[in-house]
């Protein structure tokens, strides 16, 4: 999701917490979703006759799974809730050698870090606002998803999903008259039937700085469209009314 959104960049600058462009890129081994890692995923089934309607984050919905940052060992509870169009996702907690927060809250993207391996934190920093950013441009971007094909995650349960990779790219169009960087790539697992339904994502790419290996996990056990809770911690400035 524009990386889990945006989270080391914007810290590195003085910022905590994630993208959200769900940079993701299938590398798996066989284990549950919901415990030892992402689902592995089977070879792509046939081809369907036409594209699949694109990826959609729905303005209502709540779901329960696991972060995970393979290079570092880090496994943690993972949970992601929308609720009229604000959302809300958490990883890991206090107890967890990781523990930030993502938002998108009033139309503004905001960002929290409160814990990361090796990382020295300012404890009086722990929400900064990114800026505008709302549930109708995030969807603006996975509209620009490209297909890669309906496949079959391996976990727990057999999910059937569409693979859909979305990527930003700093630099020129046209290759070999400057240097073009890959800035965020994200693949996303959607259930089949409901685009709206989301089972698994990789974030690859530069806005994951904390990362060594530039890239992190979320898996979801759990997916449902009942609204959820979003709550805006007290150190996030207000969005603008």
């Amino acid at each position: 999701m524009v990386s889990v959104w945006l989270r080391h960049t914007v810290t590195a600058i003085g910022a905590a917490g994630a993208v959200a462009v769900v940079a993701v890129v299938p590398g798996f081994a066989r284990a549950p979703e919901t415990a030892a890692g992402p689902g592995r995923v089977s070879g792509a089934v046939s081809a369907p006759a036409r594209t699949p309607p694109p990826p959609r984050l729905p303005a209502n919905f709540r779901g329960t799974g696991r972060y995970i940052v393979a290079d570092l060992g880090v496994n943690v509870p993972f949970s992601w809730q929308g609720r009229n169009g604000n959302s809300q996702m958490i990883a890991g907690g206090p107890q967890y050698r990781i523990w930030f927060m993502n938002l998108i809250y009033g139309g503004q993207l905001y960002t929290v870090t409160y814990k990361w391996p090796r990382i020295p934190l300012d404890p009086n920093r722990h929400c900064d606002k990114v800026g505008a950013f709302g549930l109708r441009d995030f969807n603006n971007l996975l509209r620009t998803a490209r297909f890669v094909g309906p496949e079959i995650l391996q976990g727990a349960r057999y999910r059937y999903v569409d693979h859909w990779r979305v990527g930003i790219v700093l630099g020129q169009r046209r290759p070999g008259v400057a240097v073009r960087v890959p800035f965020a790539l994200g693949d996303i697992y959607v259930d089949q039937k409901d685009p709206s339904q989301w089972w698994q994502g990789l974030q690859f790419g530069l806005p994951n700085l904390y990362d060594p290996q530039l890239d992190e996990w979320f898996t979801m056990s759990t997916f449902s469209h009942r609204p959820g809770t979003v709550t805006l911690p007290r150190t996030c400035p207000a969005p603008a009314a």
